[in-house]
């Protein structure tokens, strides 16, 4: 898929045919091992923050689960201390108690269940959660799920590489970036990881 995808994005223009060549072959790596509640576990803890304070954060995680995320009924039996102590704000432990729970009530489905939800189904499904955004479920769909269509156009990163990509002096709104972004399909996916990358080439 990466090579088929990365051929049809090269040819849209030459600003991509340049990202391109500078950043070589896509290096997206998806963990489809993983169920979408670990997945979201650890989308929420990297939520706002930057990799290596959140990497410290979900290892203390893991620490309290010897060694994984700690099952859902482990999760909500953990006391609030023993989770602040990882470093969790009380809202993610708001949040991840709500996700340990909705894995209970069937909300959050497992990765068999997932993979017979369209993209969209399985957004409105997660976004319903409580500090569960768009993003957060989007991240899932790349990652976990290998979606190969997903434009998470309210990500940051996204938005700046595309300023830059196309030395824009500000970056298009999640609206227009979608528009514009409808030519990427059916790519959008590998699409935004080369936008994650212009910064780098740059």
């Amino acid at each position: 898929m990466f090579k088929e995808a990365t051929q049809y994005l090269a040819t849209l223009d030459d600003d991509w045919a340049g990202l391109i060549e500078a950043v070589g072959p896509c290096r997206l790596k998806p963990h489809p091992e993983r169920e979408p509640y670990a997945a979201l576990v650890r989308a929420v803890t990297f939520q706002q923050l930057h990799g290596r304070a959140a990497e410290a954060i979900l290892n203390r995680l893991l620490e309290l689960g010897n060694g994984h995320i700690p099952e859902p009924d482990e999760l909500l039996a953990l006391d609030f201390d023993s989770l602040r102590a990882c470093g969790f704000s009380a809202r993610k432990i708001e949040t991840l108690r709500g996700v340990a729970g909705a894995v209970q009530s069937g909300q959050v489905p497992t990765r068999r269940q997932a993979k017979r939800l369209d993209d969209e189904a399985l957004i409105q499904r997660l976004i319903s959660l409580k500090g569960i955004g768009r993003w957060t479920v989007e991240m899932l769909l790349i990652f976990t799920l290998e979606r190969r269509d997903i434009l998470p156009v309210d990500d940051l990163g996204v938005r700046d590489g595309y300023r830059r990509l196309k030395r824009l002096e500000t970056p298009l709104t999640p609206a227009r970036l979608r528009q514009v972004g409808s030519a990427w399909s059916p790519y959008r996916s590998v699409a935004t990881w080369y936008l994650w990358q212009v910064p780098k080439a740059a």
